[in-house]
C-alpha cells in the first residue's frame, strides 16, 4: 500500500466501538474494510490509507481470528497462505477450452486480418486493444462469489490445480465485491475468469539477484519465473515471489450481463480484479495500428514485461458469429512484436571448449538487457560465422534474443568501428590443455582431439548428470568444476565412488564474512548422493547417450539399443550391423566403432558396471504388454508444456504404446505432433502430406491408444 493521508474508512469511530463487544461483526467489518482498501490498491490505484493502518487492520483481523477460531472462513484476507506443501498438482478440466491466439507478425498481417473481420461483416466493427502481457495463464473459478479454484492453462482442455499458490497473490480477490454481483447473470452461480499471472519486472531483478547470492542459476525471464513461481509446492515460496495478474476473459460471456469485452473490463475491475489500464476501443484500423506502434514504443517504460498487443472484436454477439478454429478465435489476433534488439560494445571473444572437443567462439559483452533479463555473453557458433558477420573485439554490436529467448549477436555498426579492430582467427592450440586444433576436411568445427583435455572432461561430466541424460539433480557446473578442480573426477565413473561426507566437506572456493572457506554441506551432500543412487538405474539408451558419444544424440540412443539391447552386444557388433540401425550412418557406426575399441573407455564402463550402473535394456517385459502404436513413427515439434510433458516425456509415452520417435521429418513419418510455435517440422510435414496431430489428439491418444478419426 502506497503511503496517502489516512481517509475513505468504511467504519466511523462510533461503529467500530459499537462491534469491538461483538467479535463475529467485527471480524466480518474488518474483513470487509480490508477487501475494500484492497480494491482501491489494486484495482483502481487509488489507495486512501498508509501501509502501517493497513497492516493494523491486518494484525486486529488475525488476532481475533486467533482468539475465535470457529470464526475463520477460507475467504477471509488473513487466510491467503494455507494448508500444507503440496506433493503434486491434480487436473482441472476448464468450463470452455482456453484457446492459443493466431499471429500477426508484422503490421502487414494484423491489416490482413482487419480486412478479413470487415469482409465477414460488412464493415470493421469495434475493435479492443489490449497489452499483450508475458506471463502465465490462469483459469479463476468462483462460486456464490468465493474463489474456488485456480488452474494452470495445460493443454488448453485440462490444466493443473494451483488454487493454494493463486491465494497468495495480493491482486486476486478471494470474493467478489459485492457491488459486481449484480452484474451476472446468476449471482449464486459459477463463472470462470481468464487472465495472466506475470512477474513484474523490479520483482524478477530482485529474484534473480538472490538466486545468485546463494549461487543459483538465474531465471531467464520474467515469463518463465513467474510460471516456475505458479506451480512451487510449497504456496509460501510463491508468496514470496511477488507474482501480480492481469484479468482479461470470462469463459462463458452468457455469465454475465454484458455484451462486449468493453463492458468486462468494467466489470472485472469493479469486481475487484487487476485489470491493465492501457486499453483502447477503436473503431479505425488505423487507431488500431497507432496503438500497436505506441505499445512497442513504450514497452520498456512499463513496469513488466509484454511482448504483442492483443486485438479483439468488442461485441460477444460478433465473436460468437466469427466462431473459432481448431486452435484459435477467429475473432481476435495477437500482435507479435519484433524480437527487441539492443547495441553494446563486444569486449572479447573468447573460447569455449565442449564435451567433444568442439572450440566455441563466444561474444564477451559489456551487460546489456534485452527482452527482460541481461545479457552478457552470447554464443558465435564457429569461425565461419565470426567472418560472416565480421565481428571484431572492440566492436559495437547488435544484440537480440533469438525467439526472445536465446542470445544472438546480429552484427556491428561498422561506422563505430575502432580503427585497429582486426578480424578474429580462431586459436591454434587448445585453450584448456595446450594440444594443437585439428579441423577435418569438409567440416566447420575446429577440435581438440586430447582425450587428457580439462575442458572437455568437465562438459562430459556435466553432460552425463544432465537431464536428459543420467538426470543427477544438483549436479551443476559449480560443484562439478570443483570436483574437478580438486581432482577428485575426471570421468563419468568417478560419480560413484563419491561419498556424502567427503562431499559435505567439498571446499567450493569461496569464503565466508569471517574468512572460513564455505563447505558444501550435508544437506546438499545427502540430496546429491541420493541423486546419483537414482541415475544406476537410468535406462540404458540414457546411459549411452550420457557417454557423449559423437554424434550419439537421444533417439539415436533409443534407436542403437532397441537392437542391441545390452553394452555385450553393442560392444560386439561391427560397423556394417551398426549401419544397419535406422538412423545410424557411417560416420556415427565408425565413432561407436572406435569409442568401445578404445581401451581406456572400456575400462570406464567396466567401473560403471561395477558402480551398478544399468547397461542392458531391462524394458522388455513391460514392451510385452498392449502396443496399438507398433510400426508407427512419430516426430515431435513445437512446445508441449503447456501440457504439463515436455517433448522427451511425451516421447517416451508413445513408445511405451510401441512407435517409434524420430528427430526429423521424411515421408515414412506416421504422425507429426505438432504444439505451440511449431518450425519447420510441421511445414515439412505439410509439404509432403504427413498427417498432423495436434496436443489434444496427442493427449487422447495417449490416453486411449487410439489415433484420432480421419477429418
Amino acid at each position: 500500500m502506497d503511503t496517502n493521508p489516512e481517509q475513505g474508512s468504511l467504519l466511523d469511530a462510533a461503529q467500530q466501538a459499537e462491534l469491538t463487544s461483538d467479535p463475529a461483526a467485527r471480524i466480518e467489518a474488518l474483513r470487509r474494510e480490508i477487501e475494500h482498501h484492497t480494491y482501491l490498491y489494486y484495482a483502481l490505484d487509488a489507495p486512501t490509507i498508509s501501509d502501517a493502518a493497513f497492516d493494523s487492520l491486518m494484525r486486529e483481523l488475525r488476532a481475533l481470528e486467533q482468539a475465535h477460531p470457529e470464526l475463520i472462513d477460507p475467504s477471509s484476507p488473513t487466510q491467503r497462505v494455507g494448508g500444507s506443501v503440496s506433493d503434486q498438482f491434480t487436473a482441472v478440466r476448464h468450463e470452455v477450452r482456453m484457446y492459443s491466439l493466431d499471429n500477426a507478425m508484422n503490421l502487414e498481417e494484423l491489416d490482413g486480418w482487419m480486412e478479413r473481420i470487415a469482409e465477414e461483416f460488412g464493415t470493421l466493427p469495434p475493435l479492443d486493444c489490449e497489452l499483450k502481457i508475458d506471463g502465465s495463464s490462469i483459469a479463476l473459478t468462483y462460486e456464490n462469489g468465493l474463489l474456488v479454484r485456480a488452474a494452470t492453462r495445460g493443454d488448453g482442455t485440462t490444466g493443473e490445480d494451483v488454487t493454494a499458490n493463486v491465494r497468495t497473490i495480493a491482486d486476486v480477490p478471494l470474493r467478489l465485491r459485492t457491488e459486481a454481483l449484480s452484474g451476472l447473470t446468476h449471482p449464486e452461480g459459477t463463472i470462470e475468469l481468464r487472465g495472466e499471472v506475470y512477474m513484474p519486472r523490479r520483482s524478477f531483478e530482485k529474484l534473480n539477484l538472490a538466486a545468485e547470492a546463494n549461487g543459483k542459476a538465474p531465471f531467464a525471464n520474467p515469463r518463465n519465473a513467474a510460471a516456475g513461481s505458479l506451480r512451487q509446492k510449497d504456496p509460501l515460496i510463491t508468496k514470496g515471489r511477488d507474482l501480480s495478474t492481469f484479468i482479461y476473459a470470462v469463459a462463458d460471456e452468457r455469465a454475465l450481463k454484458t455484451t462486449t469485452q468493453w463492458g468486462l473490463l468494467e466489470w472485472l475491475r469493479e469486481a475487484g480484479f487487476h485489470v491493465n489500464p492501457d486499453v483502447r476501443l477503436c473503431t479505425t484500423a488505423q487507431e488500431v495500428r497507432e496503438f500497436c506502434e505506441e505499445a512497442l514504443a513504450h514497452r520498456a517504460d512499463l513496469p513488466y514485461e509484454i511482448d504483442g498487443v492483443v486485438v479483439k472484436v468488442n461485441e460477444f454477439a460478433l465473436q460468437t458469429q466469427a466462431g473459432f478454429t481448431s486452435r484459435a478465435p477467429r475473432w481476435a489476433i495477437a500482435f507479435k512484436f519484433p524480437p527487441e534488439e539492443k547495441t553494446t560494445l563486444l569486449r572479447d571473444i573468447t573460447v569455449q571448449v565442449g564435451r567433444t572437443g568442439v572450440l566455441t567462439p563466444v561474444a564477451e559483452l559489456a551487460p546489456v538487457s534485452v527482452a527482460g533479463s541481461t545479457v552478457a555473453r552470447a554464443t558465435l557458433h564457429n569461425l565461419d560465422e565470426v567472418h560472416r558477420k565480421d565481428v571484431r573485439i572492440g566492436d559495437t554490436v547488435i544484440v537480440r534474443k533469438a525467439g526472445d529467448v536465446i542470445p544472438e549477436v546480429l552484427g556491428p555498426i561498422a561506422e563505430l568501428r575502432p580503427a585497429d579492430a582486426l578480424p578474429w582467427q580462431m586459436p591454434t592450440h587448445c585453450p584448456s590443455c595446450g594440444s594443437r586444433v585439428v579441423q577435418e576436411e569438409g567440416e566447420v568445427a575446429v577440435r581438440c582431439i586430447s582425450i587428457d583435455c580439462p575442458a572437455q572432461s568437465l562438459e562430459r561430466l556435466l553432460h552425463w548428470a544432465s537431464r536428459g541424460a543420467l538426470d543427477i539433480d544438483g549436479m551443476g557446473e559449480e560443484i562439478v568444476g570443483r570436483l574437478v578442480e580438486t581432482g577428485r573426477m575426471s570421468d563419468v565413473a568417478d560419480y560413484y565412488s563419491l561419498d556424502e561426507e567427503e562431499l559435505a566437506l567439498l571446499d567450493m572456493g569461496r569464503v565466508s564474512k569471517d574468512g572460513s572457506p564455505i563447505r558444501l554441506g550435508k544437506t546438499m551432500a545427502a540430496k546429491l548422493i541420493a541423486a546419483i543412487n537414482e541415475s544406476r538405474q537410468r535406462p540404458f539408451a540414457r546411459v549411452l547417450f550420457g557417454l557423449g558419444i559423437r554424434h550419439v544424440g537421444k533417439t539415436t540412443a533409443e534407436a542403437i539399443v532397441s537392437v542391441f539391447p545390452s553394452v555385450e552386444q553393442l560392444v560386439a557388433a561391427d560397423e556394417a550391423a551398426l549401419v544397419a540401425v535406422d538412423g545410424v550412418g557411417p560416420k556415427v557406426a565408425r565413432g561407436i566403432h572406435e569409442f568401445f575399441r578404445t581401451p581406456d573407455n572400456v575400462q570406464v564402463i567396466e567401473r560403471l558396471r561395477a558402480a551398478g550402473v544399468c547397461l542392458a535394456d531391462t524394458t522388455a517385459s513391460a514392451a510385452e504388454g498392449p502396443q496399438p502404436l507398433a510400426g508407427l513413427t512419430f516426430v515431435l515439434t513445437g512446445s508441449l508444456t503447456e501440457s504439463g510433458m515436455t517433448r522427451d516425456e511425451a516421447g517416451d509415452a508413445l513408445k511405451a504404446l510401441g512407435a517409434k520417435v524420430s528427430g526429423s521429418v521424411s515421408k515414412k513419418t506416421s504422425y507429426v505432433v505438432a504444439g505451440e510455435a511449431a518450425g519447420s517440422k510441421l511445414t515439412k510435414a505439410e509439404s509432403l502430406g504427413v498427417p498432423v496431430l495436434s496436443e489434444r489428439d496427442l493427449l487422447t491418444l495417449l490416453q486411449t491408444g487410439e489415433l484420432p478419426a480421419e477429418q
